[in-house]
């Protein structure tokens, strides 16, 4: 009886065993071995790339799952060659690799999407991509097209299959849901592009504009109702977008097969932080945005507001402001990455005296807001999975200062009466970086900017003297300033900058930076 027991007990292991290796081979991923929930196609999205995945595509998986929205998403390729046959092949399934830092604690966690039904080529597959705005349960159209997507192109002819610009692609859509519907109402888009400019909706929704006045013979009688329709029922929203996406992760991609046991070629990485501003259109309440687009009440980050535009003045001054003064003052100071400056003694207090004593004293929006926010950023920079090297922000160093720092230098110089040390100080890092040379470890500094600006730093740092170089650089209002004019013209400033640049070469970055945190 005990060997038959001993036997049973091995067939038991082996059993285990076989089943164990089953778990751990790789599966393809696609409908056939994965769950996948099925809704109505009310979204169209032109793009198919990490960032929408990743994001937009994310934020819809946690509204479906969280609220009544039951929507699915058919994405449309903006450009001929991209990525739908893979997003196919898969039957449109991949995983959302979260990392970074939450409420202190790390976070590190894997979510299978599976919002999107199906993805056009529209080059290829021009009907079938026409044919949705046939579909009448749609009612939002999405994009990510490159910064250079919303642009208006005159070549465009609305007979083109299909017109090469995203905005002509989206007219002809319009249009043919337009006369499908016989100008109803309640068929009109709520559109939401996402791509990265200032006013998105708005040059969006002009682009529209000139493509229906440019095909205004083609579209005959129906213009006129055709133009009024897409004013009057279609809601373009500008909108802000938050959320680092490095992309496929290269590095760990083997690591993360084995644990979700699925072949997933289309896995994409980001970090646990996420933000959507959306601006109201004109011709729609908040509170019916909110209805149609329940995102809040899902929990998620997405505002719905009268205006995106202190959101974006904010993420532009407590994220990008930071960062663009840090990088120079920590590089120079012998450190090389984001986490580890924000946990430098020295340079870890520098970062919070620009962005709650400075940069924070220049926004509009309610202080609980900025503080939360300025809380998040300080966890962004601390996301324990990325080694976020400072030299890559320190590309085009001057551009950026003169966007992300420098209006907030004049605004708390009028609210205080006197000069922000901190951004201050980072503008005579910038300029120290852009000397070039050696740092103390033997490490190389060099700067990339704009060839022109390469060389009057150079002719500066040639004479010697840290006043003519600081006056120098205040006064390229041409080349570096543009609208803001000769910085010299504001008091105190280029005898501050003077000063720093002394102590910089002096004593070196760091007791210099030591100095303004300690006083």
């Amino acid at each position: 009886m005990r060997v038959e027991s001993y036997i049973l007990f091995g067939i038991f292991i082996l059993y285990y065993q076989k089943i164990i290796l089953i778990q751990h081979k790789m599966k393809t991923l696609n409908k056939q071995t994965a769950p996948k929930s099925y809704a109505p196609e009310r979204i169209i999205q032109f793009g198919e790339g990490n960032f929408l995945r990743a994001f937009v595509d994310w934020i819809i998986y946690n509204m479906n799952l969280k609220t009544d929205f039951n929507s699915s998403v058919v994405v449309v390729q903006p450009i001929e060659r991209g990525m739908v046959e893979m997003l196919n092949g898969q039957d449109c399934l991949y995983h959302v690799n979260l990392q970074g830092r939450q409420n202190g604690k790390p976070v590190n966690q894997l979510t299978r999407i599976d919002v999107i039904s199906r993805a056009l080529n529209p080059y290829s597959q021009n009907a079938a991509f026409l044919a949705l705005a046939d579909q009448p349960e749609m009612r939002f159209v999405i994009s990510n097209t490159t910064e250079a997507g919303i642009a208006f192109d005159p070549s465009c002819k609305f007979s083109d299959t299909p017109a090469s610009s995203y905005p002509g692609k989206l007219t002809q859509l319009l249009f043919r849901r337009f006369k499908t519907f016989n100008g109803d109402p309640k068929k009109g888009l709520i559109i939401m592009p996402c791509e990265l400019i200032f006013l998105n909706g708005h040059h969006l929704k002009e682009c529209i504009s000139q493509y229906i006045e440019l095909w205004k013979d083609d579209f005959g009688k129906d213009y006129a109702r055709f133009k009024r329709w897409f004013n009057k029922y279609c809601y373009v929203c500008a909108t802000l977008v938050d959320r680092i996406v490095p992309g496929f992760p290269r590095k760990e991609i083997d690591q993360i097969q084995k644990k979700i046991c699925y072949a997933d070629n289309l896995v994409v990485q980001a970090e646990i932080f996420h933000l959507w501003v959306i601006e109201k259109p004109a011709n729609m309440s908040i509170a019916a945005l909110r209805k149609e687009f329940p995102a809040e009440k899902a929990g998620l980050n997405v505002l719905i507001a009268e205006s995106e535009a202190p959101y974006h003045e904010r993420k532009v001054t407590l994220l990008n402001g930071p960062h663009t003064v840090l990088s120079p003052i920590a590089f120079l100071s012998g450190v090389d990455i984001v986490r580890d400056a924000l946990h430098h003694p020295v340079i870890g207090k520098y970062i919070k005296k620009v962005q709650y004593e400075e940069l924070m004293q220049t926004l509009n929006l309610p202080i609980a807001e900025l503080q939360q926010f300025a809380a998040d950023v300080l966890e962004r920079f601390d996301n324990p999975y990325v080694d976020h090297a400072v030299t890559s922000i320190m590309l085009n160093s001057f551009p950026k200062f003169q966007t992300r720092d420098l209006p907030g230098l004049k605004t708390y110089l009028q609210r205080k009466g006197e000069l922000p040390k901190g951004l201050v100080l980072g503008l005579a890092a910038i300029i120290t970086y852009y000397k070039g040379g050696k740092r103390a470890d033997g490490t190389a500094i060099q700067p990339n900017d704009d060839p022109k600006i390469m060389q009057l730093l150079t002719d500066l740092w040639a004479t010697g003297c840290t006043r003519t170089v600081a006056e120098g650089v205040l006064g390229a209002q041409d080349l570096v300033w543009k609208e803001h004019g000769d910085l010299n013209d504001i008091p105190g400033l280029t005898d501050m900058l003077t000063c720093y640049l002394d102590q910089i070469q002096e004593k070196g970055m760091l007791a210099t930076v030591r100095g303004i945190v300690t006083e």
